[in-house]
C-alpha cells in the first residue's frame, strides 16, 4: 500500500490528473460553444436547427446533425490544442536548440583564424599547424 501511495503522490501523476480534468472541462466548454452558439448561427440562413436534423431509415433515427456538432467541436478542440500547446512548445524547443557544430573547420593555434580541418598550414598567418588527430 505504501508503494501505491508513493506512486500516486509523485509529481507527474498528479500533473497528469490535473491535465485530464482541465481537458475535460475545456472539452465541455467547447461542446457548449458549438451546440449553443456556432450551430445555431450556421442554421440561420436556412432557418434550420442543425442538431435537430434526423434521418429516419426503417424506423431508426440517424442523428446526423448531432454528428456534425461533434465534428465541429473536435476541430475546434484540435485547433486550440495545436495553436495553444504544440506551436508554443515547438518555438520554445527551436529557441533552446544548440546551433550545429561545424566539424569541417578548426582554429589556427597561432592567429586563431578559422581554417579547414585538413589544412597543414594556416592560410592567414602561414604558420604550420599540426595534423588533426
Amino acid at each position: 500500500m505504501k508503494g501505491f501511495r508513493e506512486f500516486l503522490l509523485r509529481g507527474n501523476v498528479v500533473d497528469l490528473a490535473v491535465a485530464v480534468v482541465i481537458g475535460m472541462a475545456f472539452g465541455a466548454v467547447v461542446t457548449a460553444l458549438v451546440t449553443d452558439i456556432i450551430t445555431p448561427i450556421i442554421g440561420i440562413p436556412g432557418h434550420i436547427s442543425l442538431d435537430q436534423n434526423v434521418a429516419t431509415v426503417n424506423g431508426s433515427n440517424i442523428k446526423w446533425g448531432a454528428f456534425v456538432n461533434a465534428v465541429i467541436a473536435f476541430v475546434l478542440i484540435a485547433a486550440a490544442v495545436y495553436f495553444m500547446v504544440v506551436v508554443p512548445v515547438q518555438r520554445l524547443m527551436a529557441r533552446r536548440a544548440k546551433p550545429p557544430v561545424d566539424v569541417t573547420t578548426r582554429d589556427c593555434p597561432e592567429c586563431l583564424s578559422t581554417i579547414p580541418k585538413a589544412a597543414r598550414r594556416c592560410s592567414f598567418c602561414t604558420a604550420e599547424v599540426g595534423a588533426v588527430a
